[in-house]
C-alpha cells in the first residue's frame, strides 16, 4: 500500500525543501551530508508547487548517433515500467554521456506524457528544453541546465540505481523536489515530517521575532538556538 496518501501528499506541497530537510535531520537516521542533490541540480520552474513521488530511474546517452539510421527507436516499454510504480511518481534520468547535457531528453511532449502516465516531475543531471511550455503545466523540472536540441537522446536502460547530482537514486525511493532541489524522504519517517517541520517553523518563527523585538539579548538570543537544536 502506498504511504503517500492524499493527504500526505497535501500537508508535503505545504512545505519547503529547507523545512524539509531540516524535519529529516532531527531524525538522526542519516548524515547532515547526505540524501539530497549539490547545486549541479536546480530547479528550473521556481513558481511551481513542491511535489512528492516515488523515484522512477532511467539512464540515457545523447552524444553518439545510432549505428544505423538516423535516430534511435524509442523505447515505449518503459511506459509500462512508470506505470508499474505507485502514483505519484518523479523520474529521475541520469545522463551517462561523457560530457552530459548535449541534448535534452525530456521537453514539453514528453513532460506531458510523463504527466499523463501519473508523474508529476523529472530530474537528470543532464538538460531540458521547452522550458517555457512545461511552466505551463503542473510538474517540476531539475535539471543542470537547458539544451536546445534532443541531440541523439535515447534511453540505454531503465529500473536500475542511479545518480544525479550526487544523489543516489533507487526506483521507488520518495523524493520531495521544489525549487529549493531534490531529496530524498526516508521511507520509515514520511508521514511524520510535516508535523516536524511545522513544530520547526514555530520555533524559527519565535526566534526571528525575538532578534527583531526590543525584548532582544544575546543570553536569550542562545536560549532559543539550544532550544532549535
Amino acid at each position: 500500500m502506498s504511504v503517500l496518501t492524499p493527504e500526505v501528499i497535501d500537508r508535503y506541497r505545504r512545505l519547503n525543501g529547507a523545512s524539509v530537510s531540516n524535519a529529516i535531520e532531527t531524525f538522526g537516521l542519516r548524515l547532515r551530508n547526505e540524501g539530497f542533490a549539490d547545486a549541479s541540480l536546480r530547479c528550473l520552474v521556481p513558481d511551481q508547487a513542491p511535489a512528492i513521488g516515488y523515484a522512477v530511474t532511467a539512464r540515457i546517452r545523447c552524444s553518439a548517433p545510432p549505428p544505423v539510421g538516423l535516430s534511435y527507436h524509442d523505447r515505449t516499454d518503459w511506459w509500462n515500467y512508470i506505470v508499474g510504480t505507485p502514483a505519484p511518481r518523479i523520474v529521475v534520468v541520469q545522463d551517462v554521456d561523457e560530457h552530459p547535457g548535449l541534448g535534452a531528453f525530456v521537453g514539453d511532449v514528453h513532460a506531458a506524457i510523463l504527466q499523463a502516465l501519473g508523474c508529476v516531475g523529472y530530474a537528470t543531471n543532464g538538460t531540458v528544453r521547452d522550458v517555457a511550455a512545461v511552466r505551463a503545466l503542473d510538474f517540476q523540472l531539475l535539471a543542470a541546465g537547458v539544451a536546445v536540441s534532443h541531440a541523439f537522446a535515447h534511453i540505454v536502460d531503465f529500473g536500475g540505481p542511479v545518480e544525479v547530482g550526487g544523489l543516489a537514486v533507487a526506483s521507488g525511493d520518495i523524493l520531495f523536489a521544489d525549487c529549493a532541489g531534490l531529496q530524498s524522504v526516508p521511507m520509515a519517517i514520511v508521514d511524520q515530517i510535516p508535523e516536524a517541520a511545522g513544530r520547526m517553523q514555530t520555533q524559527e518563527e519565535q526566534l526571528i521575532a525575538f532578534c527583531r523585538s526590543p525584548r532582544f539579548s544575546i543570553d536569550g538570543l542562545r536560549a532559543l538556538v539550544k532550544d532549535l537544536g
